[in-house]
């Protein structure tokens, strides 16, 4: 499939109804309005191809973009094409899925994490903040040690963060203590110290969730997982 053909493609698959929502999250005007099950059907077809992904990418579509970051192959990816794809996004679903696609599936993960978490700019911030939480989750060779330290920052910074910035953030504190009994106690006592974050959502009905509630949930959920 080319450019052209995937273009009409997603064209004919967006929707008025799908326009409106995704412009209360914070998409532009340039989208058509696809669905997420749409997306995905288009990703099984196409399969993985590096070249069209970067085509869809210069289109400035959100749409285009969406799939451009789920086709995408990471092994291809260099560094500068990274940072051009994070330094021209401004949404934040945006932001999440080339970060679960694409970033956080290069070789150049750890070291992406550790430029971006340092940006004063809303979206590149929440990249970094956003891959971390993905390490978080997946990377089980690292220790407890290697957490604490970017704990320690989210306390200091989270509240003088950017909108979007501070909702990874706090994303970020609930994974750490996800992966074990002490980073759980160590999470749960950075999230008091923090106390209630604010996240502007917009006019949606996302909520910030509680990080002293949620972790505990989780981990006992995935305690009963592993008996």
């Amino acid at each position: 499939m080319n450019l052209q053909e995937t273009m009409r493609k997603l064209e004919s698959m967006g929707t008025e109804q799908n326009r409106k929502v995704y412009k209360r999250h914070g998409a532009g005007d340039n989208q058509y309005g696809v669905s997420c099950a749409n997306l995905e059907k288009l990703r099984k077809q196409i399969k993985t191809d590096h070249k069209l992904a970067q085509q869809l990418w210069a289109t400035g579509n959100t749409d285009a973009r969406t799939l451009a970051t789920m086709i995408a192959s990471p092994a291809e990816a260099s560094e500068k094409l990274l940072d051009e794809w994070v330094s021209s996004t401004n949404y934040y679903l945006l932001i999440d899925v080339f970060v679960r696609h694409m970033a956080g599936k290069t070789p150049f993960v750890r070291k992406k994490m550790e430029q971006w978490t340092k940006s004063k700019d809303e979206w590149i911030g929440r990249a970094g903040w956003h891959l971390l939480g993905g390490l978080a989750m997946n990377a089980s060779g690292l220790p407890d040690g290697f957490w604490e330290p970017y704990l320690q920052k989210i306390e200091g910074s989270i509240h003088s963060a950017k909108n979007r910035t501070r909702d990874a953030m706090y994303g970020a504190v609930i994974a750490i203590g996800m992966r074990s009994d002490g980073l759980e106690k160590k999470a749960l006592a950075s999230a008091k110290r923090i106390g209630k974050v604010e996240v502007d959502h917009g006019e949606t009905g996302c909520k910030t969730p509680d990080a002293m509630s949620y972790i505990p949930k989780a981990r006992a959920r995935q305690r009963a997982r592993e008996k």
